[in-house]
């Protein structure tokens, strides 16, 4: 089920980067500068911001199977129109209404971890889903590259669409939830069961939810980490061909490699926490030490930007990536290991949407920032962001800690 739901999110943000990774060539078409860039971004993730917040509830109620055909097939004809753009608006257009579609990822996706993991478990499954995120970014580059080299740019978002489309029918024919599930064998199943976090009751309302000091503070923990995760997302290509001299050749050679560290980031972040909880650690202390471990290293992105060295600017920039997600696994954990299943998709949809709404304005602003006084101040706060978003998670795993002593 894990590596079902990592092949959809790989697809998903083939889907999402490829316009980041094609911005150069329509740069040079369409004459975007950086705000043009940031606008087009701010698009996509207030769009995606929405979309959490209606996709948690919809999935809650509706369940995992259903909603996610749903939003797959939403995102693949979204992706498949940015064929179509002219210029800023219909670009603008294009990116909102795939933030709608790809919204219901996340939320499906750990919904389903809720249901089919145990909590020792869960960290790694999540760490299995986020891989898809750098496995996207990795494979982006070359797909991309190549298809604008010998087919031209539209290819770039036909071809990643239609993947989307494959991937609903691998769906619909294998997944089913554990408790019906004609694969899984009736001891399986009861362990299953038996070890979800689950409570009596009905599905939880969004408003009472918002009253519980634990959702505010993963949203604002999220809120301030996806801002620099999102900025490398959208100008990391911008920047390596604007500030470090890259070529649309180099971008597809080596533009994939930060994702890799991403994902080697998110599986080591995940693994780390069930190792510890599985030598008799808490919860709350397994999911904390990855988070600050994560969020110092961080800090790397700072000399990046100072270097005057093509090779360590790159290389820090991995270290950048490979951190973020190592400590994402643990944070991406928490909606799960604080809410019952009953109620997870709909807490991630908050929680993502806080996520979004973050990373959408300081899209916006970094890009202004960018045009203005040059990348070097808008990688001095990418640098400090997750220290921030770390120390507010701390109120969380504090919550954790008093409901598992």
């Amino acid at each position: 089920m894990a590596l079902l739901l990592c092949l959809i999110t790989t697809i998903n943000y083939v889907d999402r980067t490829a316009f980041s990774f094609a911005t150069p060539t329509l740069q040079a078409e369409f004459g975007f500068d950086k705000a043009d860039i940031g606008d087009i971004g701010f698009a996509f993730l207030v769009a995606y911001a929405i979309g959490q917040l209606l996709a948690g509830p919809i999935v809650d109620r509706f369940g995992v199977k259903r909603t996610y055909a749903f939003g797959v097939a939403a995102w693949s004809l979204a992706c498949m129109a940015h064929a179509l753009g002219q210029g800023v608006r219909s670009f603008g257009v294009a990116r909102f209404a795939l933030g709608l579609g790809e919204a219901i990822n996340f939320p499906a996706a750990f919904k389903s971890v809720a249901e089919w993991f145990p909590r020792v478990e869960r960290s790694i499954a999540v760490a299995l889903v986020t891989m898809g995120v750098g496995l996207g970014m990795i494979l982006t580059p070359p797909i991309v590259g190549q298809l604008i080299f010998h087919l031209g740019w539209q290819w770039a978002f036909i071809v990643p669409g239609m993947l989307g489309l494959l991937w609903l029918v691998l769906w619909q024919r294998v997944y089913h939830a554990p408790e019906n599930h004609p694969s899984l064998g009736v001891a399986e199943r009861g362990i299953i069961l038996e070890q979800r976090d689950e409570a009596p009751g009905a599905q939880t309302p969004i408003r009472e939810l918002l009253r519980l000091p634990e959702t505010w503070v993963l949203m604002a923990s999220r809120f301030v980490a996806d801002g620099a995760f999102y900025f490398i997302l959208v100008f990391l290509p911008t920047y390596l061909t604007e500030a470090r001299g890259f070529e649309l050749r180099d971008l597809a050679m080596w533009g994939w490699l930060p994702f890799l560290f991403a994902d080697i980031g998110s599986f080591t972040g995940g693994w780390m926490s069930t190792r510890l909880m599985r030598r008799g650690w808490s919860m709350a202390r397994a999911r904390a030490v990855p988070m600050w471990l994560g969020a110092g290293l961080a800090i790397a992105a700072l000399p990046a930007a100072y270097t005057s060295s093509l090779v360590l600017c790159f290389a820090l920039i991995c270290v950048t990536l490979f951190a973020i997600q190592f400590k994402q696994a643990s944070l991406f954990s928490l909606p799960a290991d604080l809410f019952p299943a009953r109620d997870v998709a709909t807490v991630w949809g908050v929680f993502g949407a806080a996520g979004s709404i973050g990373g959408a304005l300081f899209s916006s602003f970094s890009g202004r920032l960018a045009e203005a006084a040059g990348y070097l101040p808008v990688f001095a706060i990418v640098a400090s962001m997750h220290l921030v978003s770390a120390a507010i998670a701390m109120l969380a795993l504090r919550q954790l800690a008093r409901r598992h002593a």
